[in-house]
């Protein structure tokens, strides 16, 4: 298909046009209400208070692209401005708004709330923004008049900007503490809109966005078995792409890469109680395949170069709709850190059904959680990330509800998930209630914990396995469903620093595990061990299986690299140890750009790893299928953090050799 029609918006036009050069839209869903297969709508500088709703889809070959015309220059906001603050008392003004504003649906009615949800304070899906500060929400007036820091929250001196909000008539009654600053003078929006740029249909594909700072929406709370909201996504198509973007100051999700409406399982657990949320979970798989969910028709989306920081729940959300996606070179920081909302759903990343999904070349740091795959990371890759800071702050608890910290959470999945090439330095930086892993060449400085917790339930007195599927291999299709055996993990090749202390004596089935190290897989047996019930000739009593068939899965520890003191399992015999040496390693920022300092290759020397590959790794045992690229081929780990190559002197961690170590990590 040839060339389409080049579409003009600008919102600082003298009136509104017809979409041409000398005559564009003022708004750009206006150009999206027309666009076709093949059209470039390009948005001029300015604010758009708009709710952009495409209507029509692109083609593979025939995408429609929304341009900024500069970058970052045209900003799609669901905030609108405030200056009629009045007074109250002390710090804190007053302000009135007339519901008409919010048409059907007002963010100062609506709550966060929903399945997987476990703050007990209500909020809502509003929000009050003093310049870029999103200001923290009371459940009381007398709260907001007090203005006093947040014991939880991550950043105590934000955390004093307080509002709260009732309704009075037809009205909604803002109450605001600046903080000594006069709200008249000073450049306050609130949340109005639900969503900046997503269709409110399923089906609306290849789509391109591109170059657009887009903020402030009032989105609501986005669980696996519920319509997940966004402030910009594809909701439930294919071929997206997202590039280029700032995306900030969501209440609860930036972009969603997830789940369509089916209201007969639509937070079935909040609303009716009857069913547990993982069997809502379950049905949730199973129906989305009656609901198209196919290779053919969802995901296969790009989010790349994209800067995605202070929302309150996720960066990035998707519950199947993210299957064979990649999200690459994005800036991912600063999420859920006021500790207001809380619950299972929170993170830098967090992909349910991440099938064939890749994360590469990614900086996540300051989230409460790096990036979580939860349930069905079939083929999923976490690669060359510099992950760090994903922990709360010294001195500040957990807050009511709030998850536990870790650069990577890999949860009740089958496998095969591969973690490869990363600096991991919070401190917890694994975190695996899972099976089918394999760490390959990270540099890892926190705990390598939760091994064999969180999974199953005792009720009555009795183990309540948490089953979950595996698929047809680089499908969506459901294959079966298992329990959680935990091992048939792959442990190669990395360095292990032990950086943080073990003040609270925790283990790895603990939260917030801050060892660093393999012996958490001393649990495991090997493989010779784990197969040998299986030996018919010499057992050959089927009944006598049960048992071995619900054991744990055997592991393999080999070729890492331990220091200060990281612990070891108890199976390797190919390491590297120095007891001798306090080895440290730390991110230095200067003027924006991060590198790595460390002492560890004075002291790794001599020790040299072999070429792993996708056949030494081999399959994940449930799913029976290889750890290697979405298209089948094999994986050679040959490249570094930085995409050099390793040659035949192969050494642990990221890096190819100690000059690559030294380069610009971001």
């Amino acid at each position: 298909m040839g060339k389409g029609r080049t579409i003009y918006v600008d919102v600082n036009a003298p009136k509104d046009g017809n979409g041409g050069k000398e005559s564009p839209f003022k708004r750009i869903n206006e150009a999206a209400q027309v666009a076709q297969p093949g059209d470039e709508v390009i948005v001029a500088p300015g604010v758009y208070r708009e709710y952009v709703n495409p209507k029509n889809a692109g083609e593979p070959d025939a995408r429609i692209v929304y341009r900024s015309s500069e970058p970052l220059g045209a900003v799609i906001t669901g905030g609108e401005e405030v200056k009629n603050w009045v007074k109250y008392k002390g710090n804190t003004w007053t302000v009135r708004v007339d519901n008409g504003v919010f048409g059907n649906y007002n963010p100062y009615i609506m709550r966060v709330e929903g399945d997987w949800y476990f703050a007990p304070i209500v909020r809502h899906t509003g929000a009050v923004f003093l310049d870029k500060l999103m200001m923290y929400e009371t459940a009381s007036l007398d709260e907001c008049l007090k203005g006093k820091p947040d014991e939880y929250a991550w950043n105590a001196e934000e955390s004093k900007y307080k509002w709260y909000t009732e309704q009075e008539g037809n009205e909604t009654v803002i109450y605001a503490n600046f903080q000594g600053k006069d709200p008249n003078k000073e450049h306050v929006e609130i949340s109005v809109r639900r969503n900046c740029f997503m269709p409110d249909k399923i089906g609306v594909g290849y789509i391109t966005v591109s170059g657009f700072e887009i903020n402030k929406a009032a989105t609501t709370w986005a669980p696996p078995a519920a319509y997940q909201d966004g402030m910009i996504g594809p909701h439930w198509s294919k071929g997206w792409i997202i590039e280029d973007c700032e995306i900030w100051g969501s209440r609860c999700c930036g972009i969603s890469l997830g789940k369509y409406l089916d209201p007969e399982n639509d937070m079935y657990f909040f609303r009716k109680h009857v069913k547990s949320p993982t069997q809502m979970e379950r049905d949730a798989v199973c129906r989305g395949q009656y609901h198209g969910w196919l290779k053919e028709r969802v995901g296969s989306h790009i989010v790349r170069r994209c800067e995605v920081h202070h929302c309150e729940q996720t960066g990035i959300v998707g519950r199947m709709g993210g299957v064979f996606s990649t999200i690459e070179d994005c800036h991912i920081h600063h999420i859920c850190n006021s500790s207001q909302l809380g619950g299972a759903e929170t993170a830098g990343i967090k992909l349910h059904a991440g099938i064939d999904v890749t994360i590469r070349r990614n900086h996540i740091h300051n989230c409460i959680i790096g990036v979580w795959l939860d349930w069905e990371a079939q083929g999923a890759r976490i690669s060359q990330n510099l992950m760090h800071d994903n922990m709360r702050p010294d001195g500040v608890e957990s807050g009511p509800g709030a998850m536990f910290n870790s650069d990577i959470f890999i949860e009740v999945g089958h496998g095969p998930t591969l973690i490869d090439n990363n600096l991991l330095m919070s401190k917890q930086s694994i975190t695996i209630p899972s099976e089918g892993i394999a760490a390959v060449h990270n540099l890892v400085l926190g705990g390598f914990g939760l091994i064999n917790s969180g999974v199953d339930s005792v009720i009555n007195g009795q183990r309540e396995p948490r089953y979950t599927p595996y698929h047809i291999r680089h499908r969506t299709e459901v294959a079966g469903f298992m329990t959680i055996l935990h091992g048939d993990d792959r442990i190669y090749n990395n360095i292990f620093i032990q950086t943080y202390p073990n003040t609270e004596d925790k283990v790895p089935s603990d939260n917030d595990f801050p060892l660093a190290g393999t012996a958490c897989f001393d649990i495991f047996p090997t493989y010779e061990e784990w197969f040998k019930p299986f030996d018919m000739e010499n057992n050959p009593d089927m009944r006598a299986l049960g048992e071995a068939h619900f054991g744990h899965l055997p592991v393999w520890v080999s070729g890492n690299a331990y220091f200060s003191g990281a612990n070891i399992c108890k199976h390797e015999t190919d390491k590297f140890e120095d007891k001798k040496h306090k080895v440290k390693a730390e991110i230095v920022e200067k003027n924006g750009k991060y590198s790595l300092k460390t002492n560890v290759y004075q002291y790794m020397t001599d020790f040299y790893d072999g070429i792993i590959t996708s056949d030494i790794l081999g399959k994940a045992f449930e799913p029976e299928q290889r750890f290697e690229n979405p298209d089948g081929s094999a994986i050679t780990f040959d490249s570094d953090y930085n995409g050099e190559h390793r040659g035949l002197r192969t050494i642990p961690g990221p890096f190819a050799d100690e000059e690559s170590s030294k380069k610009t990590l971001w």
